[in-house]
């Protein structure tokens, strides 16, 4: 087994235990969380399987993406906590309320 392969199916187990997280848990920062646990898998299948050859050197374009995307899931966070906060601000309680529950 390759070391690439290795990233590739642990950044799956992250995204699919991320996208766990996020659909099963009501509370908003456990939902936070998980959306940055997937986002910490996709770079990791993207950094391991940018390795062009066997003896040559990594290809630059995912490890850009890579750097990038941490970027941008940084401003996210930022983003989804600052709404979080509005959220319990506003209601009491850091959990969506039910739209099954009048």
């Amino acid at each position: 087994m390759t070391p690439a392969i290795i990233y590739a199916l642990t950044g799956l187990g992250l995204f699919v235990l991320g996208l766990y997280a996020l659909i099963m848990r009501a509370h908003l920062l456990r939902k936070i969380l998980g959306f940055n646990v997937m986002g910490s898998g996709v770079f990791l299948v993207l950094a391991g399987l940018g390795q062009r050859t066997p003896m040559g050197g990594p290809d630059p374009v995912p490890q850009a993406m890579v750097i990038t995307g941490i970027v941008v899931a940084v401003a996210a966070t930022a983003l989804a906590l600052s709404l979080m906060l509005r959220v319990v601000a506003a209601t009491g309680r850091a959990r969506l309320p039910d739209p099954h529950h009048d």
